[in-house]
């Protein structure tokens, strides 16, 4: 099992800068942030660039891998957005993780004075960028003509640290958003099903963690191929309550058959209120927590 932590971009460097460095240290096996405009309530709060911040983030870190939880096409174009990973990459030395998700509505599809698209279009639009990302990042000179994207001879050159590109972590609770993942991603992540019961949160997680592994025999490809990720904070109780409630929840998980877990930095109101006490303590038990599986 590996551990992950999410570090909303809702603070200055002077102080976001220590978060990152110490989630280094401590061990986590990935660090995210989120990749929007503006996010609920918070945005009317400080809020920073997500990639920016991670490229910072690069530079006060050595061995944690960074990613975004989840990029979108919201506000992103796959060839310039391409760019970007490639540079993070290059700085990180090959840490990126980059999740991918479809773009919900809100701040982000409204800032920018553009429509907001029902469910169906908003997974026709991710497809797209999707396969388009795909194919920038592992082919210099791309060209594409779609319904949602244009791309006239897009670059790539150097290309990613990472082999034939960065690995992919693609959110997903709709059959076809799962068969995006089946067909393009290395990791899956999923939020579970809304809903105020923990239990019954949990057992949306059991039932779309089945329906990923129908997915992937469906299309051919062995499950064993694919790393899970489950977002913990997506349930009804915070995962850092306590450390020993946080050792319950991975140990779920990890009977479902997720290979990591995220949870997030505490907050001192809103969302992800707690104390940043019970992070220390969490970070104390990660080998523990490791062994679970």
């Amino acid at each position: 099992m590996r551990i992950g932590i999410v570090i909303l971009p809702d603070q200055r460097w002077s102080e976001a800068r220590r978060r990152w460095a110490q989630a280094d240290e401590w061990g986590f096996d990935h660090a995210w942030t989120y990749d929007h405009l503006g996010w609920r309530d918070l945005v009317d709060g400080p809020w920073f660039d997500s990639w920016t911040t991670l490229t910072a983030a690069a530079t006060v870190t050595s061995r944690v891998r960074l990613g975004t939880l989840v990029a979108s096409p919201n506000f992103r174009h796959p060839a310039a957005f391409a760019r970007q990973v490639t540079a993070l990459d290059d700085v990180s030395d090959g840490r990126v993780l980059l999740g991918l998700g479809a773009g919900g509505i809100g701040f982000d599809s409204a800032v920018l004075g553009g429509e907001t698209l029902p469910p169906r279009q908003r997974v026709d639009r991710f497809a797209e960028f999707t396969e388009l990302l795909d194919l920038v990042l592992r082919e210099d000179g791309t060209t594409w003509r779609g319904e949602w994207f244009t791309a006239v001879d897009a670059r790539n050159n150097p290309g990613c640290v990472q082999r034939p590109r960065v690995p992919f972590v693609v959110a997903a609770n709709g059959p076809r958003s799962m068969r995006l993942v089946a067909r393009f991603g290395q990791g899956w992540v999923t939020t579970g099903l809304g809903g105020d019961d923990l239990d019954a949160w949990w057992g949306t997680v059991a039932e779309l963690s089945d329906r990923m592994t129908r997915t992937l025999e469906q299309t051919g490809r062995d499950p064993a191929t694919l790393d899970r990720y489950l977002s913990l904070d997506s349930a009804p109780v915070f995962s850092l309550t306590s450390a020993d409630f946080l050792a319950e929840q991975v140990a779920r998980a990890a009977r479902l058959g997720f290979t990591d877990v995220v949870t997030h930095w505490p907050r001192e109101s809103s969302w992800y209120a707690g104390d940043e006490a019970v992070l220390v303590e969490a970070a104390a038990m990660l080998p523990e927590l490791r062994r679970v599986a």
